[in-house]
């Protein structure tokens, strides 16, 4: 028995407006599949662009953030907010962006004791706060950040990431938003060509 990817409808491909149908297509081509986010969020398309720009301005640009670190960020602070959409897709990418297929298993369930630099857990403390206590943020949360080598516009980079997700998340377990079956092996085992 397939379970829905989401409890709101899914429109098909071919009745959406063409740059989101350009977008899911090219995401489909890199990927190999469709990741359930697009197909739920497409319900909405002014949401789904919305989303994703902002996730793409967070996500994909430069500066003092790996690829791998980014999701990291979305794993920790995802799996504290209990949103199994984004810890299994994201989680996937941690894996194929750090080429450690047991990290992004240790930073779901503990990041305190992954195997991770000093680096990376100050980065990993920073967006909990983020995520769980933002109000308590003060000058000593920069200067930590600062004595690992990131600059306060990574701390802005971190924030963001930390907190869009949490976003993300409410919507993914609103939505009842299931994880595609794909991202459970994606960095396990060989990708097939």
């Amino acid at each position: 028995m397939t379970q829905p990817i989401s409890r709101f409808p899914v429109p098909r491909l071919e009745e959406l407006p063409e740059d989101i149908r350009a977008r899911i297509l090219a995401v489909q081509e890199k990927a190999g599949f469709i990741p359930n986010v697009f197909s739920v969020l497409a319900h909405r398309p002014d949401e789904f662009r919305a989303f994703f720009a902002y996730h793409d301005a967070l996500m994909l640009k430069e500066g003092g953030l790996s690829k791998g670190e980014r999701e990291m960020i979305v794993v920790a602070t995802s799996a504290a907010n209990e949103c199994h959409y984004c810890v299994i897709a994201h989680g996937a990418l941690v894996r194929v962006y750090e080429k450690q297929p047991l990290l992004a298993d240790q930073v779901a369930t503990n990041y305190r004791k992954a195997d991770i630099t000093p680096r990376q857990r100050a980065m990993l403390d920073f967006a909990m706060k983020v995520a769980l206590c933002s109000a308590e943020i003060d000058e000593a949360d920069f200067a930590r950040l600062r004595e690992h080598g990131f600059s306060d516009e990574d701390g802005w980079d971190i924030a963001g990431i930390a907190a869009f997700f949490g976003m993300s998340n409410r919507i993914a377990n609103a939505t009842g938003m299931r994880p595609n079956d794909e991202f459970y092996l994606m960095g396990r085992v060989p990708r097939a060509r």
